[in-house]
Formats: structure tokens, sequence, C-alpha cells
């Protein structure tokens, strides 16, 4: 291998992939990073066996190779040492010479017959502005579970309705839904990505503006843009039937502006008990909007909200946490807040927007 290329075009290329190598101490192999210079390019690729990524980058190339870096030391190299210029790398005996103007570094490397493949992924197929994937997957990622006891749900279920691409993520406490507007679609019965997984997926796509081809099968689905090809195994589950639990009428529904309820429930956290609890109380005729929340080490808090209020009066508790965490999707002023009783959930919309809905199961102590 005998390469030149542009400092900042492989810099932050490896940065993308250095962060899926694997930190596997039986597979070493997994903790490097491939370089494959072939054509007019270099393939960088890495994978934790969970995930797989390769990135190309234009180079001007004197001799084809291969060789395999500790994935660390090469990121560590190029974040630390190399300004803009152009660098030139070459392959001798399986090691890796670094050169530019004012530097000459060897990296020792690894066999690389051990790599594993990155699979390429063959099944049913569509195309989707990267955007759009990304705020679905935003949307609701942060109410997975964490716990990999019920895989099915530490995941973001992904399927199809008429022309909406739909994302659902819950850990048995609160859920969230995003409808995303997409033309073309072929039917989807179901995609589990692992939330694991999820992280990676939004770092590597979360500023590209390109059109990205997904495909999948019921144990990849990979994600590919011009320069990178990112694959991901799927889980093998059945995610519940959470339709079943969004309540289909209201009691009592209240809408608030938003920066209001944001700032009170931050005042509520100062006060919250140790389950987190805040506690709501609306009433109709008085037209009271009620937020509250009682520490015995700290104090207690009660906070009154301007809203329009119509239906039943209403007393009950939920976790300040999970409000919170919706509030990164809801990009309206004002925000809907719908409740059936006292042991239903809450449904949260933002206002004038159908397309994300929110629940939140209530904690009465």
């Amino acid at each position: 291998m005998k390469l030149e290329c542009k400092t900042e075009d492989i810099k932050n290329k490896i940065s993308q992939v250095e962060r899926i190598t694997g930190k596997n101490l039986t597979l070493p192999i997994l903790n490097s990073i491939l370089l494959i210079a072939s054509g007019k390019s270099l393939k960088l690729r890495s994978t934790n066996l969970n995930l797989g990524i390769e990135v190309e980058i234009p180079v001007k190339i004197e001799k084809e190779g291969i060789v395999a870096i500790s994935g660390s030391v090469l990121g560590g190299v190029f974040s630390n040492v190399f300004q803009n210029e152009n660098v030139f790398l070459e392959g001798v005996d399986g090691n890796l010479l670094i050169k530019t103007k004012k530097s000459k570094i060897k990296l020792k490397g690894q066999i690389h017959d051990d790599f594993p493949t990155i699979p390429r992924v063959l099944g049913t197929s569509f195309e989707i502005e990267s955007k759009k994937l990304i705020d679905g997957i935003k949307s609701v990622y942060y109410s997975s579970s964490v716990s990999d006891i019920k895989p099915e749900i530490s995941s973001v279920f992904i399927y199809t309705n008429e022309d909406n691409l739909i994302f659902v993520s819950t850990d048995s406490f609160r859920l969230a839904e995003k409808r995303i507007k997409v033309k073309g679609l072929p039917e989807i019965t179901g995609i589990l990505i692992p939330f694991k997984n999820i992280s990676e997926i939004l770092r590597v796509f979360g500023e590209s503006s390109s059109v990205l081809k997904v495909c999948f099968n019921k144990n990849q689905i990979s994600f590919s843009s011009d320069d990178v090809y990112l694959t991901s195994r799927v889980i093998d589950g059945v995610f519940p039937d959470y339709r079943q639990i969004i309540p289909k009428t209201s009691r009592t529904n209240a809408i608030v502006l938003k920066q209001d309820l944001l700032n009170a429930l931050k005042i509520s956290n100062i006060f919250s008990d140790k389950f987190n609890q805040v506690n709501l109380n609306i009433l109709q005729k008085e037209k009271v909007f009620e937020l509250s929340s009682a520490n015995n080490d700290v104090g207690e808090n009660k906070t009154y909200l301007d809203a329009t209020i119509t239906g039943e009066n209403i007393e009950l508790g939920f976790n300040y946490k999970y409000f919170l965490d919706c509030f990164q999707s809801i990009t309206t002023d004002s925000i809907s807040i719908k409740a059936s009783g006292a042991s239903s959930p809450l449904v949260i919309n933002p206002v004038s927007d159908t397309s994300f809905t929110y629940l939140i199961m209530p904690m009465n102590r």
C-alpha cells in the first residue's frame, strides 16, 4: 500500500469508524481499523459484530494494499498530530508508515486475515432523506429500555402504515411514537434496531443531508450513502402491541405553553422525592393546572400554570424525568395533555402536530 490524501479527509473518517471498533479481548482483531487501498479510494472498515461500518475516501494511490491498525492508536495519532496538509501512507511488512512534512510515524500492524467481513445486506430496501430518518429515531429512542432483559423493548421499532414510516420505543413506563411521511415505502411489518446501536447510527448520519438507502432482512439492516455503509444487527422478537394501550378518548384535556411547563417541571424537580414523583392536579371549574412536589429533606413546592382546561377534575403522579425527556421531540409552542383517569396513561401531543405521541404511566402512591 502506498497513497497520498488530505489529512482532514482521513482524520474525520477515522473518527467515524474508530468508535465502532470492538473492545474484545478474545478477538483482538476487532480493535482494529482495516485500511484497503484499491482503485482511486481508501476504504476504512471496523466492526464490533453488532455494528459494522465502511467509509470511502478519494485518494491518490501509487500501490494497492491492505493493512490493519489499532483503531485507538490510529485515531489518537490523527487527532493530535497533523494539521491541514497532505499525508502519505505506506504499508511496509504489515505495518503502516505515516509521513507528513514535519513527522514520520510507524504504527505496528495486525494480521488482517481474521478481520470479519462487513455483510452486504440483501432484502427489502427503500430510500429516505437522512434528516427524516434521524428525526424519527431521535424523537423516540430515549424511551427505549436500557436493559437487555427484554431485548424487544430495548430497541427502536420501525414499521409502515400507508405513507408513514413509524418509529416507536417504550420501556413499559412511557412510550414515544413518531410518524414521518415518506412516499413509495414498501410494506414493513416491523424492524427492531437494538438501543445500544442507535447512538452510533445517529452520530454517523446525524449531520448528513444525503439520501440514504436502507436495506433489511430478518437478521441485519444497512444504511448507505455515497461514502458510508453502516450495518446493524436487528432483534429477532415481537414488539408489544402498543396501540392497545393508547386511550381512544379522554376525560380531561389541558393545553399549556411548552416553556411554562418546562420551567415548572424544573422547579418541581428540586423538591421531588427519591422516586422523582411530581403530582398533577387539574380542576376544570376553578381553572387550576397545578404541579406540586415534596421532599422531607428539602421542602415542598406548588406551581400554577395558565391552561385551557376541559373535562373532569383529575389528580395523579408521574415521574418528572419522563416528562422532561419528551420536550426534545416537541417543536410547537403549546402542549396538549390528555387523561382518561388516575390509572390511565397521560397522553402528550404537540398542539397542531399529530405526528408525535407520548405516553407516561402514572405513579400514584
